[in-house]
């Protein structure tokens, strides 16, 4: 057994089965991982994939537990190059994140501002999503860190950490009737047509919730995964925006108004997740302070050896999160 047939198999299965989508992120050819895969099955005397005719069409039960297997043996593996590397090559490497396009455009850029000044060797990729592909990009290792609000509670193998709470704010141009309002109401917002986020993203649920409790129906016409498309919707006329607060700067959305809204709705909360056993580097554990001041190193380990969240809830019991 090698390493590199653990590999193929991993990769296999998390290319939906498709060996030449496999082959091509391996940088490596179809009938080698073909061939890999069988002499795998051969040694172990055991079918990983279900085959019909040359194409594999669904992963065993025994697959399935020596593909668990395979993924802690590969983290173990990473593990050990990252420990070598961060020993070796303190300042240099690579750091990849998944996140949405709110956290992207409105809070990242200053934290990796800063991050590249004081790691300048250190190679930066970001991912966008939604907040359910964030979460599975980190889970399967793909990227380093999933950062994101909605979805990373799905994951059972995701640390997550707490890192800000933050709200929502109306937003109307300057002649609408509600941007004098003073005592804003859902009974208010629930006579205008609406332009928010697409459910699963930015906290949609919570707005979603608070309608619901009202026993009101809004009407929401027109859904986003992106705030700045949202603006462009108002800023035609066509309804009246509900955005994270943090979306908002006056001064480049001067043909906006905004309301605080945080007096109707349950404030959110952004997490950090990365895989539960991932080896953190040096610059890594810089990151996730820059991010989020709290979250120093000892926070972090703590969080790496809870097993559920009831145990991270804990930790963060007596912490008080910044607001943003």
């Amino acid at each position: 057994m090698k390493i590199q047939q653990l590999k193929y198999i991993w990769e296999v299965a998390n290319h939906d089965l498709n060996i030449s989508a496999a082959a091509e992120s391996l940088f490596t050819s179809q009938p080698g991982v073909s061939k890999q895969i069988r002499m795998l099955e051969d040694e172990l005397d055991v079918q990983i994939f279900q085959r019909n005719g040359k194409h594999l069409t669904e992963i065993t039960p025994a697959g399935r537990i020596i593909l668990d297997m395979a993924g802690e043996i590969l983290d173990k593996v990473d593990g050990v190059k990252r420990v070598a590397d961060d020993f070796s090559q303190k300042r240099h490497g690579s750091l990849s994140i998944a996140t949405t396009h709110t956290q992207a455009r409105y809070v990242l850029p200053m934290i990796i501002q800063d991050f590249i000044k004081m790691y300048p060797d250190v190679s930066l990729e970001m991912h966008q999503g939604t907040p359910v592909q964030i979460s599975e990009l980190a889970s399967k290792g793909a990227v380093d860190f999933a950062i994101a609000t909605e979805a990373l509670e799905l994951f059972d193998n995701l640390v997550m950490m707490p890192c800000y709470r933050w709200n929502r704010s109306v937003i109307v141009n300057h002649n609408h009737p509600l941007a004098a309002e003073t005592s804003l109401t859902l009974e208010t917002l629930a006579k205008y047509p609406l332009v928010t986020y697409v459910f699963g993203f930015t906290g949609r649920s919570q707005l979603d919730q608070a309608f619901q409790k009202a026993d009101l129906s809004p009407k929401i016409f027109f859904t986003a995964s992106d705030a700045d498309v949202i603006k462009t919707y108002v800023k035609m006329n066509l309804g009246v925006g509900i955005v994270a607060s943090m979306a908002y700067d006056p001064k480049i959305d001067k043909e906006l108004v905004a309301i605080d809204a945080s007096h109707l709705f349950e404030a959110s909360v952004t997490r950090i997740g990365f895989r539960r056993g991932a080896f953190l580097r040096a610059y890594m554990y810089e990151f996730i302070k820059l991010f989020a001041p709290h979250l120093n190193k000892d926070i972090i380990q703590q969080s790496m050896q809870t097993k559920t969240k009831q145990e991270l809830d804990i930790i963060f019991k007596n912490i008080a999160l910044p607001n943003y």
